[in-house]
């Protein structure tokens, strides 16, 4: 191996993630994660060794590098793998092509033109209509017929690393008749994956379940924040708006469809049959773990949740078909963010609103304090990793403090 890389790092020679990355002498650029460094790909390119236009490797968004296509892409990842484990390749003796990732600044992965959200896990969905609307009627009628998803905001979109601001709104209060303004007393984490869409479609035109796969690049870990009092107030008739269009934060290195093919399972029975055009063969969903941790200001971290991906009741090629149904065009960078991930234990509940269970059973934090909802100050940090046997593929992280409102 041309460099060392620690057990278990989510980094591995499995993975081959893209991301864009600087330091002080390498402006923003294309790199790959490998272990606990960076490879600069630009500085590769200056070896001659790739047959397409590798300035698109200087560039600081992985956009047009996608455009090449899966062909190009993949290929560029299995070299990549060769040469590492190769001790005699165009790597080998050549320190200079890679830099420490604490050395380096990430920047956002990709420049997204449009993002949707979708609400497609069930046990999420049952959770939050039992609080809302009716114990023993929690679901919409058309909740397991369509992948319910919403126009969200791709501007505030952010990387990890970047704080946010709390955010202010009008809310109702419990017993007032008349609303008011200020800052959110329910900021809320939602823990979710995003998918980076890799071709573009023409308006009119629709992808099947079964071709979905060749428009998603890869995957990012992604957390939906959520002012739940805001959104309360706001959503009827047309659902969310200033509650969540205030920020989004993404994890930095974006890990491709086909680092993750081995770890792809079934998907959960649907019931009633959906139509046909949302259905699909084969394993479509993926066991990928997934946690949050809240770190409060001169604290420890304590990890409040432990979940999967697996459990999401409406698949990405389910999404990606239901959302181009209609004839809705899609772009290299699009950004599609899967839902509050829940699972059926309490302790995989995907957001503070479910752990906490409205504010009524508040978290209890290493430092004694107890948590409803995210306070300012916090840091919260989403990890990700898959395993089967000795490989694994993991995302790092995406950390996010909150600051006090303007």
């Amino acid at each position: 191996m041309i460099i060392d890389i620690p057990e278990n790092s989510d980094f591995s020679i499995h993975n081959i993630p893209f991301g864009i990355f600087s330091t002080k002498e390498r402006s923003p650029r294309i790199g790959v994660a490998i272990g606990d460094h960076i490879l600069d790909m630009a500085a590769v390119a200056e070896l001659d060794v790739f047959d397409f236009n590798t300035a698109l490797l200087e560039k600081d968004t992985l956009n047009d590098f996608i455009s090449l296509g899966k062909e190009i892409t993949t290929r560029v990842r299995k070299k990549i793998q060769y040469w590492l484990k190769d001790d005699d390749s165009v790597l080998a003796g050549k320190p200079e092509l890679f830099v420490k990732q604490s050395e380096a600044q990430m920047h956002m992965p990709v420049t997204i033109g449009d993002y949707t959200d979708f609400y497609s896990s069930l046990e999420h969905a049952t959770n939050v209509g039992k609080m809302f609307r009716d114990p023993e009627n929690a679901l919409l009628p058309n909740w397991k017929h369509i992948p319910v998803g919403y126009h969200g905001r791709a501007s505030s979109i952010i990387v990890s690393g970047q704080p946010i601001y709390r955010p202010k709104g009008q809310t109702m209060p419990n017993g007032a008749d008349t609303p008011v303004f200020g800052p959110t007393k329910r900021l809320d984490f939602e823990l979710e994956m995003g998918f980076i869409c890799g071709k573009d479609t023409n308006l009119g035109e629709s992808v099947s379940t079964k071709d979905a796969e060749d428009y998603i690049f890869g995957l990012v870990l992604f957390n939906d924040w959520s002012a739940r009092d805001i959104q309360k107030w706001e959503y009827v008739p047309l659902g969310p708006f200033l509650a969540k269009n205030f920020a989004s934060s993404i994890s930095p290195w974006v890990v491709t469809l086909e680092a993750l093919e081995p770890f792809k399972i079934e998907s959960p029975t649907q019931e009633p049959e959906v139509l046909p055009y949302l259905q699909f063969e084969g394993a479509k969903n993926y066991d990928i773990h997934l946690e949050v941790g809240i770190t409060p200001e001169q604290g420890q971290e304590t990890i409040v949740s432990h979940s999967n991906f697996k459990y999401m009741y409406w698949n990405m090629c389910q999404q990606l078909a239901h959302h181009t149904v209609n004839g809705c065009n899609i772009n290299i960078g699009d950004m599609m963010a899967s839902g509050t991930i829940s699972g059926k234990e309490e302790d995989s509940f995907g957001s503070m609103l479910e752990l906490s269970w409205g504010g009524t059973k508040p978290i209890k934090l290493k430092n004694g304090n107890e948590r409803k909802f995210i306070e300012d100050g916090d840091k919260v940090t989403l990890r990700g990793y898959t395993k089967n046997g000795d490989i694994r593929v993991g995302f790092g992280e995406v950390t996010t403090k909150v600051l006090p409102a303007k």
